[in-house]
Formats: structure tokens, sequence, C-alpha cells
């Protein structure tokens, strides 16, 4: 029969007794690690991945008031108050037993105990132990999608020969648990496609996890992906399961890699190769099962080059690699595009008869849409909120329009400083192919600085 996989802890001053549960338990269970003095247990729970304390009452020789017992159940349950803990008790401290129970332990044992009372106290403990952690991951997991619950998500569009090229690619790797590595300039909707790798993976019944690494402080790194340990840090209260653990048997997507800094790059890397996480503040290793997609906008192949990414990293990170398109190489999705978000827009903002005018098509057919799809769904929504008649008109989207061959003297002719603003940043995403990195770079702001301008203007 094969074993259970779980670590049982048996505390206990008596080598007799301690010789004898582990004989008992081991027949039925992976890993029974056996202590006589209770002050090692901080040090077993910070190494050991423990399922179920047994404790005894009393360690000290003449003294029998379990007051010992009570003391390290309280401790115990200071670390981690979801252990299952049971106590060993002789029948005269059956009371305290049960007012231990009270306070938190699981269940005691009488010494000397029968064998099947026994296993079945132990068996019942497990069973919690292993709900306790599912429903800790579930509440974690539950919290962190909540958060994109109100975002919209687009759908993938195109019938362009190029977007037609990607979704055969989708249709091929998805299946497969291979590392797909999404590349394309900002607003061309990586995430989206990311939802529908998972959507076609053997994984889309599990969870959908996005992490946005461009948002992520060093300091916040490890304990958002890895998870950490109750008093870790200052603001660690509870103990929190990463990203990695929530998107167990489901998708993680790793977003915005490039933006991950060099010295954080060997510790994702690591993860990786070994297939384990560890919390941060705790010594135990924690294998996972996900799906990996990660997304850029960022020259991975220069900065390799240039010694600003892992070569190692980059090599586990695309097996295979998919690039979207810009709005700008596929005109001919142009029309789908406005389509759908003009009847989402209408529906959402209940302006069912609006339509979009001759000249106002004509231009959204002509832009050069350096945002990309983002571009177009804020520009749509404009459109719709700003409109008062039956139609959409020219000056209700709020386009400009920037010829390429147009001089620089006459752009300026205009010198209100916020259009000025408006046209220096698109003409850096438009040379820029829509690298945020190297347009923000050359306008002197930060990512975040220019993301800021982006939204203002509606880019």
């Amino acid at each position: 029969m094969a074993k259970t996989q779980a670590t049982i802890l048996i505390i206990d001053d008596d080598e007799d007794v301690l010789l004898s549960a582990k004989l008992l338990l081991k027949k039925q269970y992976t890993t029974i690690i056996t202590r006589n003095n209770p002050k090692e247990i901080n040090q077993l729970i910070s190494i050991e991945p423990i399922d179920v304390v047994i404790l005894d009452m009393n360690y000290r020789i003449g003294f029998n008031d379990g007051k010992e017992g009570m003391y390290w159940l309280n401790h115990v349950l200071s670390i981690n108050p979801k252990m299952i803990v049971i106590l060993m008790t002789a029948y005269g401290e059956v009371e305290l037993a049960v007012d231990a129970i009270k306070k938190g332990a699981f269940d005691f044992i009488l010494k000397p105990w029968s064998n099947e009372k026994f296993l079945a106290t132990i068996h019942a403990g497990l069973e919690l132990s292993k709900s306790n952690h599912k429903i800790s991951i579930l509440e974690s997991t539950n919290e962190a999608l909540e958060k994109n619950i109100n975002q919209k998500f687009g759908v993938i569009i195109g019938k362009s020969k190029p977007m037609q090229q990607v979704m055969n690619t989708i249709a091929k790797v998805s299946p497969t648990d291979a590392s797909i590595l999404i590349l394309g300039e900002n607003g061309t909707g990586k995430q989206h496609l990311a939802r529908e790798i998972h959507k076609q993976s053997e994984q889309k019944n599990g969870p959908f996890i996005h992490v946005d690494l461009g948002s992520l402080s060093e300091n916040l790194f490890e304990s958002e992906l890895f998870g950490h340990k109750k008093g870790s840090f200052t603001d660690a209260h509870e103990d929190k399961p990463g990203r990695f653990e929530m998107a167990e048997n489901g998708t993680l997507f790793l977003d915005e890699i490039g933006n991950l800094p060099f010295n954080l790059q060997s510790k994702l890397l690591t993860v990786l190769q070994d297939r384990k996480v560890s919390r941060l503040g705790e010594g135990i290793e924690r294998p996972f099962n996900t799906r990996l997609l990660f997304a850029t906008n960022a020259p991975l192949n220069q900065w390799v080059a240039e010694g600003k990414f892992r070569q190692d990293l980059l090599f586990r990170i695309n097996t295979v690699e998919i690039e979207i398109p810009p709005l700008r190489k596929r005109p001919e999705d142009i029309d789908e595009f406005v389509i759908y978000y003009l009847n989402f827009f209408k529906s959402k903002y209940h302006k069912s008869h609006l339509k979009i005018d001759s000249e106002a098509m004509k231009m959204l057919r002509t832009h050069h849409w350096p945002g990309n799809v983002r571009e177009i769904q804020h520009t749509l929504e404009r459109g719709v909120i700003m409109s008062d008649g039956q139609e959409i008109k020219t000056s209700d989207f709020n386009l400009t329009t920037i010829p390429v061959t147009k001089s620089t003297s006459s752009e300026f002719d205009d010198l209100n400083l916020q259009n000025i603003e408006k046209i220096l940043i698109q003409k850096a995403i438009e040379k820029h192919e829509g690298n945020i990195s190297k347009a923000a770079k050359e306008l002197g702001l930060t990512r975040a600085a220019l993301y800021r301008r982006l939204e203002k203007f509606n880019l």
C-alpha cells in the first residue's frame, strides 16, 4: 500500500513513546520527525512543511499540570494559527486537554493509546490540514483575480494575414507546456493574447494569474511572486502564498519581463529551473505545477548583447516566441476594431443610435495609431461620450494626425503647450515603434510619467 504524502512532527520527552509512535506512523505516512525537546519547534516549522504536530502535555520530571503543553500549543499557533496540533495526555489531564481544544488544538490522544484511535485522529487532522492549505491558496488567488475583475479585457481581432499567422501559432503551442514569450509594442494586446493561450491550453480550468513585473519594486518582488512567512518583514502579518502557488494547475503570466532588474533575474531563473519556490522568511521548498507565459516590448536580444538581460534566462522563457504586429502593419484590421469598440461603448453609455460619419471614419482608417489597439479603444470611448447628435464627428475623437513628412516648423504653428507635448509624445512613440522605454528615455521621462501622459492624451 502506498504511503500518504505527509510530514508529521512528534514531540515528547519519552524516547519509548517517540519510537512507538514513529513505528506505527511510518507505515502510513512518508515523513515522521521525532524530537524530545519542544524548543526545537521554531527551527523545524521554518524548514519543514509540517502537516500535523503531535505534542505531549508535560516535559519536566515531577510536573504533570500540563502548563508546558499549553504554552507550546499557544506558541505553535502564534507561528501558524492554522497548524493542526494534537495533544498527548494522561487520563488525569482530560479536562485540561478539552480546554486546549477550545484554545485551538485539533484533538487529543490519551496515553496509552489505541492504535486504531491514534491513526484515526492523525488521519482526520491531516485531512483538515490539507483543506486549510487549499483554502489559503484559494483565498489569495481570489484576491488576486478580483483586482482584475473590472478591467476591460479585449478580444483577439484580426483577419489580416499577420494576425492569422499569430492565431495559427497559438493553436499549435497552447496545448503544450512550452514557455511562451509574447512580443509586441505597447497597446498591441499582449495580455489578451496570453489569456487566449490560457483558454486553449490544458490548464484552462485553472486560474489565470497576471503579474506586471514593471510595477513591482525590488522589495516586493520575492514576496509577491514567491510568497512570505508571517513576520518575515514589517507588514507580513500572516503567511501568504505567492503568485506561483496561486497559479497552481493554471497559468502564470509574467508581463513586462524586460523590466526585471538584472540582480533579480538570477532569482527568477533558479525558480524556473528547479520548478520550486521558497516563501520569503522560510526555508521550505514548494514545488509548483504552472504554465508560464511571458511578455515584453523590450528588445531582449539586444539587451543580452549589452549585458542588460541574462542570456540563460532568455533561453528559459522563449521556447516559442509570438510577436503581435502593430496596427500600422495590419491596417485592414482597423475597421473590425472600430466596429467592435463602437458597439461596446454604445451599449455601455446607452447610445444605441450612434454612427460614425464618413469623414470621421476616413480619419480613423488613415490614422497611424502609435498607441495601437489601446489607442483605438480610448478613441472610440471618447467619441461615443462626446457625441451630441446622431453621428460621431471628427472633432469628437480629438485625434492629432502627424504626417511623417511634415516639417518641424509647421508642426508648432500652434504654440499651445499641451498640444506640443502631445505631438512630441506621438513622434517619440512612432520613432521608436511603440517601445515605451526608449520613447521615455528620449523625452527625458520615466516610464511611469510617460504612461500618465499617454492616459492624459488618450494615446
